[in-house]
């Protein structure tokens, strides 16, 4: 099974955490590290490389980060760069998070990489066009008189 690491800036990660157990129920190899004030990125990546490393059990991981190019990202891509079998996806939200922890048995990492960013894109809506969208395709109520 993939192992998985959620990072993000002050209580994301424990916040998708929380999701996460509600949604799919308490899940192995899958490690939650939020990025507080107090801590340094030198301390960020430290932890990151402690959870990808309890998270791992050969089939590789995968990180999942809050802001393309923000300290939980940047540091994941450091590691990323000079460990195998390691991937990210920066900018994910909680159906990627939570679809992680369905469809990471039986896929290569890279397949789950592919499966989460089309999760990602897809769950990304405007709900005033998709209500437009709906109501233009209901037919109109005909009134009592046929007019």
């Amino acid at each position: 099974m993939i192992g998985i690491v959620v990072s993000g800036h002050i209580h994301f990660a424990s916040g998708m955490q929380s999701a996460v157990k509600a949604i799919a129920g308490e899940q192995k190899q899958m490690e939650f590290i939020d990025f507080v004030e107090s801590m340094s990125t030198d301390e960020l990546e430290a932890k990151l490389r402690r959870a990808a490393l309890l998270a791992d059990s050969g089939d590789g991981v995968l990180f999942l980060t809050d802001i393309p190019g923000g300290s939980p990202c940047n540091r994941a891509l450091a590691i990323m760069m000079d460990t195998p079998n390691i991937e990210l996806i920066a900018g994910a939200n909680l159906p990627m998070i939570a679809n992680a922890a369905f469809e990471r048995e039986d896929v290569s990492l890279q397949e789950l990489v592919e499966t989460l960013l089309e999760i990602g894109a897809s769950c990304m809506q405007d709900m005033r066009k998709e209500l437009e969208a709906v109501m233009e395709s209901e037919p109109v109520a005909e009134c009592e008189d046929g007019l």
